[in-house]
């Protein structure tokens, strides 16, 4: 359904973002942020998945600036090259890989009101976003790494945000979630019955019923904030 086009950040670098485009007049857009393995087919039909919805989809690839052309499965090789990568990218100077999530969003808005999701990484840099990048409306992190620690839970977003977690995730402490949730009253935080990496049908923590669900919810709060 898509195809990958160019996008330049505001300090010049050029990088690809995948686009899927809406049949008919898009209802708002939609970016898309990978997880720690590029924008590899899983996040690629994550992307025709809004696009199915009717929105534009974009989804940059934040690997770009430390590597090109990253596509990973998800063995543990891929794991712990996924990682190193995203290690890399979070050592980046101030504003990092923002930048090019702000040049994703602004290409975004010319379908109108743009809204942002990401998972694992993603999920951190959607929260980030939220706070940090202009012409968002909406966002929806899902599993975010990080993002209940204490130094991103400090971040105040300016947008409505509505965030998903699993109850069994090792990554993020369920502790850590309740701590977030009293942080921030003002998101809507939903957490499912499974671990990490629950929205992803390319893995072994793949859980169809709260892919689902969050999906549902995903859905109707961006037909709330991106109308």
């Amino acid at each position: 359904m898509g195809q990958f086009i160019d996008l330049t950040a505001k300090d010049g670098f050029t990088f690809p973002a995948y686009v899927a485009e809406p049949s008919g007049k898009p209802r708002g857009a939609v970016v898309v942020v990978q997880e720690i393995f590029g924008v590899n087919s899983h996040i690629r039909a994550v992307a025709d998945g809004y696009a199915a919805e009717g929105y534009l989809a974009v989804a940059p690839a934040t690997f770009h600036r430390v590597k090109q052309g990253v596509e990973l499965g998800y063995t543990d090789d891929d794991m712990k090259a996924g990682f190193a990568l995203k290690t890399a990218v979070e050592a980046l100077p101030a504003p990092g890989v923002l930048q090019d999530i702000q040049a994703a969003v602004d290409y975004a808005a010319k379908a109108g009101k743009v809204g942002i999701v990401g998972y694992c990484w993603g999920g951190l840099l959607t929260w980030r976003a939220a706070a940090k990048v202009a012409g968002l409306a909406a966002a929806a992190p899902y599993y975010g790494g990080g993002m209940t620690t204490p130094e991103e839970s400090a971040l105040q977003p300016k947008v409505p945000v509505l965030a998903h977690f699993g109850n069994n995730d090792h990554w993020i402490p369920l502790d850590s979630i309740e701590d977030f949730r009293k942080a921030h009253p003002e998101v809507e935080v939903h957490v499912y019955e499974c671990g990490h990496g629950f929205n992803c049908d390319q893995r072994g923590s793949y859980d169809a019923g709260a892919a689902r669900l969050a999906r549902e919810r995903t859905l109707a709060f961006f037909a709330r904030h991106l109308a």
